[in-house]
């Protein structure tokens, strides 16, 4: 058995690849995505079709409803679940995904995050406030954080005092300690290459087939029987519909303001595949397709 990931931005064309070598060199299928996760949820997150996952058994699809809470721990049960069901089953895994922090934390093993209370929440609140003081406190007690992230990094701060006014531990420090151990230890990665230009329009001619495919209905529905509550609905493809029904703008803009956003998505996966991850193979569909089954034939 042989396991590889295949990366690349969203609409680069990974799906296409990843059914036609799981049809030819005997795969299953594991999907990190954090949209395709949940049933009902088809059109938005652009799942493979019925027919197209009729011959390939795809593990991380339709196991959640909407309303129903996830974190990346889950993935790390489907990835044992699809590891198993390949060893048994004497198959090669394939998995993909345009969310590659489900995979790094696979491969290199997740922190675990101590339990907030909620005085030390009211604290942190109060603290934010002054973000500078807030990050002048980060470089006083561990500079090595400090270096990694700017100064108006609030997301970051915020996690930092969460584990250093929990535990009065270094955050830095007791990272290392906190980590699991990794659960996936062979995966040779592979990634499409796209160029800029000619992503942009696979992205804006999706936008347009979802919404003719009833993009609007599917969220229609959604709204209907989960409201707007769940973090599903913030997802793109989502959450341009709700506003759309709010009437900030007209169908055209809601193509638009789709594709927008999207191009912004692939942007950040590009740069975290490039920052994140080890060197690895990266090129066309064609070439990589290639490098692919010369891995699977060695």
């Amino acid at each position: 058995m042989k396991t590889i990931a295949i990366l690349g931005p969203t609409a680069s064309g990974k799906t296409a690849l990843s059914i036609e070598l799981a049809l030819k060199y005997n795969a299953h299928i594991l999907s990190l995505d954090s949209l395709s996760i949940y049933k009902e949820i088809d059109i938005a997150s652009a799942k493979p079709t019925p027919i197209e996952r009729q011959s390939v058994h795809h593990f991380g699809m339709d196991v959640l409803l909407p309303s129903e809470h996830f974190d990346v721990t889950m993935f790390f049960d489907l990835y044992k679940e699809a590891n198993e069901a390949s060893l048994r089953d004497e198959k090669n895994l394939i998995i993909v995904g345009g969310t590659g922090f489900y995979l790094k934390a696979m491969m290199e093993g997740l922190s675990f995050k101590p339990e907030i209370s909620s005085p030390i929440k009211e604290q942190i609140d109060q603290q934010l406030l002054d973000l500078e003081a807030s990050y002048a406190l980060v470089k006083e007690h561990d500079n090595t954080f400090a270096r990694k992230i700017a100064s108006t990094d609030r997301y970051r701060i915020e996690k930092w005092l969460e584990i250093f006014l929990t535990t009065n531990e270094v955050p830095s420090t007791y990272l290392i300690h906190a980590k699991q151990e990794p659960i996936i230890k062979d995966v040779v990665l592979f990634e499409i290459d796209i160029p800029k230009e000619t992503l942009a329009q696979k992205i804006a001619l999706r936008s347009k087939i979802m919404i003719e495919s009833g993009l609007i209905d599917e969220i229609f529905y959604l709204e209907k029987h989960y409201s707007r509550a769940p973090q599903c609905m913030k997802a793109i493809g989502i959450k341009e519909v709700l506003d759309y029904f709010d009437g900030k703008f007209k169908i055209l803009g809601l193509e638009e303001r789709i594709t927008f956003n999207t191009l912004h998505l692939a942007k950040r996966q590009r740069t975290f595949n490039a920052s994140q991850f080890p060197q690895h193979i990266k090129d066309d569909t064609a070439h990589l397709f290639c490098a692919i089954e010369t891995y699977f034939k060695s």
